[in-house]
């Protein structure tokens, strides 16, 4: 697919079908993760995928707080994104420039996961509300670890929508702010 189709195509999807995601696609969604660019080559993260039902639903439980994120139930699997301790030079370069490069890798991460699902034809929503305590029990990773987002990922149940995004000379500036 044509990259500027498919910008225009991915969404934060909110309702799935029960229709499977296939091995397969899942791969391919890891891979492009795994080649997403990162600070000093740190590659800060780890990707569970699950999709085995049962812990899929206690996974989804996690998410579903305060009336919120029920739709993380809908999806077939969920991709958790681990945040793990950058390299040295990465680390050093978050100090003195003081900016969470490890964060900044795993937001390019994660626009990798969800263009990929979107070329398959699959829909993704980005989760950040969740008990990450909970969570991390789950899923057996460490208590110094931090869980930054949740993927969901399966078939859309309903139609991409337009988007609807501030016009651009409110978001971009040439040659100053």
């Amino acid at each position: 697919m044509d990259f500027s189709e498919l910008i225009k195509i991915r969404q934060s999807d909110r309702s799935y079908s029960d229709r499977p995601v296939e091995a397969a696609k899942i791969e391919q969604i890891v891979e492009a993760g795994r080649l997403a660019p990162s600070s000093n080559n740190s590659q800060p993260w780890k990707l569970v995928v699950v999709d085995d039902a049962a812990l899929r639903e206690q996974v989804a439980g996690c998410a579903s707080t305060l009336g919120l994120n029920k739709f993380v139930h809908q999806a077939p699997a969920i991709i958790v994104v681990v945040m793990e301790k950058p390299n040295m030079l990465s680390r050093i370069g978050s100090v003195v420039q003081d900016k969470e490069y490890p964060l900044l890798d795993i937001g390019i991460l994660a626009s990798h996961i969800c263009l990929q699902a979107a070329d398959l034809g699959l829909g993704t929503c980005m989760v950040g509300w969740f008990k990450e305590d909970k969570l991390r029990r789950l899923l057996g990773i460490g208590k110094r670890t931090r869980i930054p987002l949740m993927i969901t990922v399966g078939y859309p149940a309903s139609p991409t929508r337009p988007k609807s995004r501030k016009p651009t000379e409110e978001i971009c500036g040439r040659n100053k702010y």
